[in-house]
């Protein structure tokens, strides 16, 4: 893959150049310190699945090796971490007391992390909810949202103001539509009611966490979320294209935005899925709990996408994050019109093409909407087939990538966007979701049956970037 960008764009002293992960794709020790079992633990286990039978029951082994992880990302320079926190790693049920042996782990690392100089970033929800909650009805259920605030409050007095940020969800939408509709993440329903209710309620969980957490450590606690935001864009200005790109956008987008930044839901939205459901689970007040002011709006980008008036093949999920696994049911709830173009020109090992130019559109057209509105690319990344050859692991289209889409957060800073910092997913190779052990997104090589870590040549890379806080020449020696 040949870059498409000039190298050598800098940025502000203060901008966080860090890394990310999730903690069922990374920790392991499934069945120890307490924890109890995940809907991801089910949905892993259940037999066809998850790619080759894996499951997160050992992955990278971070939770035995987080002194060495730390170490690692002590040695790259890395301002920030941002890691999750496993809901049944310290309320195995998803309610009642914490377990003293969860917090003393997430407690160890935020310590660690301090004392290399590395601001932890707190995500309170990367899709591992408790078993026992999706079995009263998981997000679909309104008392989801109060036990996740009560979760927070506990984690909050736990880890107190030694974490930077708190984010409260890892992309609801994934959670929501991939989890309630397409079924191909856990809790693997499909079901396009449930999927809207989720959505409400994964909202509310947002509002009524950040409350919780302000009340605990103080009003001026840094609060953020992170948004898999999809930039669309209509094949062509027909009406029909701008059309199905709408409903797309609308149901996508905007059901989390402006909820969470406006406090409203778009109107269009009732209108299009009026055939699923009434919407007579948002209940009086409810906008009112969902909006809170948010120090950091966090955006996972992937790639970007072009929509058309048609009817999908069964199967298509669109391109992207939402493209983990196939289905015969869509996730794009209300878009039985819809149809995503696939466009020719390269791909990562995921099938999701590379498109660096659509964070800088991204974040550009964020900045306008809302002005004044800190955010961070929270998750970039992506996965090539990787191979450690004498020792090295030689990545060069990995490098090319994050060359260019770090360049294109350098553009949309230029372009008067106020981006706070970029995290590379992901630290480590890990579980991921649907794929199993089979597609390699992090900087750092894991080989699962021994856990060795090896630093592969974009780490390197990212390191010197880092250290120069700025985008340097895509070559490693």
């Amino acid at each position: 893959m040949a870059t498409s960008r000039p190298s050598g764009r800098t940025f502000p002293a203060d901008f966080a150049f860090g890394s990310a992960t999730a903690s069922y794709q990374i920790e392991g020790a499934a069945h120890e310190g307490g924890r109890g079992p995940s809907i991801w633990d089910t949905f892993s286990h259940t037999p066809g699945k998850v790619l080759n039978g894996d499951t997160g029951d050992v992955t990278a082994d971070h939770f035995h090796r987080v002194a060495e992880d730390v170490a690692i990302m002590k040695d790259l320079g890395l301002d920030a971490y941002r890691f999750s926190v496993a809901w049944p790693r310290i309320q195995p049920t998803g309610s009642g007391d914490a377990v003293a042996e969860g917090l003393a782990f997430y407690s160890d690392l935020v310590d660690r992390l301090v004392a290399a100089g590395i601001k932890p970033v707190v995500t309170l929800y990367h899709w591992d909810l408790p078993q026992a909650l999706e079995d009263a009805g998981g997000w679909s259920d309104r008392q989801t949202a109060y036990r996740f605030a009560d979760y927070a409050r506990i984690v909050a007095r736990a880890l107190g103001d030694r974490v930077h940020t708190w984010s409260t969800l890892n992309e609801p939408w994934c959670s929501a539509y991939l989890g309630y509709a397409s079924g191909v993440h856990a809790p693997g329903v499909q079901d396009d009611e449930r999927a809207l209710r989720a959505v409400h309620h994964l909202n509310l969980a947002h509002g009524l966490a950040a409350r919780a957490i302000r009340a605990e450590l103080g009003r001026d606690t840094p609060i953020s979320v992170t948004l898999n935001l999809h930039l669309l864009r209509p094949e062509t200005d027909s009406p029909a294209d701008v059309e199905a790109w709408r409903r797309a956008d609308t149901i996508g987008n905007e059901v989390f935005l402006q909820p969470m930044l406006e406090g409203r839901y778009p109107a269009e939205v009732f209108a299009d899925t009026a055939h699923i459901t009434d919407w007579s689970f948002v209940q009086d007040g409810d906008l009112d709990l969902i909006k809170v002011p948010v120090d950091i709006l966090g955006l996972n980008y992937y790639d970007d996408a072009v929509v058309r008036h048609g009817t999908p093949p069964v199967g298509d999920g669109g391109p992207g994050p939402d493209g983990h696994g196939t289905s015969s049911h869509s996730p794009w709830v209300g878009c039985e019109e819809t149809e995503w173009v696939h466009r020719p020109g390269p791909r990562t090992a995921m099938e999701w093409g590379i498109h660096p130019q659509g964070l800088t559109d991204l974040l550009v057209g964020l900045a306008r909407r809302y002005p004044g509105q800190p955010m961070a690319v929270t998750e970039n990344g992506a996965a090539f087939y990787d191979e450690v050859v004498a020792g090295r692991v030689h990545d060069q289209d990995r490098i090319d990538y994050l060359h260019d889409h770090l360049d294109a957060v350098g553009a949309a800073i230029e372009a008067g966007a106020d981006v706070r910092g970029y995290f590379v997913w992901s630290l480590l190779d890990n579980f991921e979701w649907a794929y199993g052990y089979d597609k390699r997104f992090g900087i750092v090589h894991v080989d699962y049956p021994t856990g060795t870590r090896t630093l592969k040549d974009s780490a390197r890379w990212y390191g010197e970037a880092v250290r120069t806080r700025s985008v340097v020449p895509p070559v490693v020696a």
